[in-house]
């Protein structure tokens, strides 16, 4: 096994364990275990914990992000694709809420590198929020983040589709009550 397979075996491994269970109660052992990865090379992959935590989010940063702008791009209603989106994400099986809200919420303002990831990846959301909302419509694009915020934090706690529709709802009524 080479580098590259560790790294792609253990964050697999790290990232079901810690959006499962949480950062916290996973330890590195646990990891190598369910990675098969031995710890020598697991510790030459990813010398500390952070650094394992920081790859994660990076990894599902990406991932996450490609798949709801492949879900809005070329949709006739971007917006409502997007909530579309996160209801078909909130009745996923393992769906256990945001995170980079769970890490923020487990860490605080603990390791920066990690907050410094999950500040950027709220801001490449509203991003493309406000990218999906139209040129010049900034406060909309704060809305819609909220939106998607609440109903992601809803969901965490009812899983299922009902809070991104409700969500949507209230984007389309936003939407509606303005000029384009």
């Amino acid at each position: 096994m080479d580098d590259e397979e560790a790294r792609t075996r253990l964050l697999d491994a790290a990232e079901a364990l810690f959006y499962a269970d949480g950062i916290q109660a996973v330890g590195m052992d646990r990891i190598r275990a369910e990675s098969g990865v031995p710890l020598k090379r697991l510790y030459r992959v990813f010398p500390a914990k952070e650094a394992l935590v920081t790859a994660y989010l990076e990894r599902r940063d990406r991932r996450w992000m490609t798949s709801l702008r492949d879900a809005a791009a070329g949709a006739p209603d971007p917006v409502a694709a997007v909530f579309d989106w996160l209801a078909q994400w909130f009745s996923e099986p393992d769906f256990r809420g945001c995170a980079f809200l769970n890490a923020y919420g487990e860490l605080g303002a603990g390791p920066s590198g990690i907050l410094d990831l999950v500040r950027r990846h709220k801001a490449e959301l509203r991003a493309l929020l406000a990218e999906l909302a139209g040129s010049g419509r900034d406060e909309l694009a704060d809305q819609l983040l909220i939106l998607v915020e609440g109903a992601t934090a809803v969901a965490a706690l009812d899983p299922g589709p009902a809070p991104a529709r409700r969500a949507g709802e209230a984007a389309a009524a936003l939407i509606g009550g303005r000029a384009h």
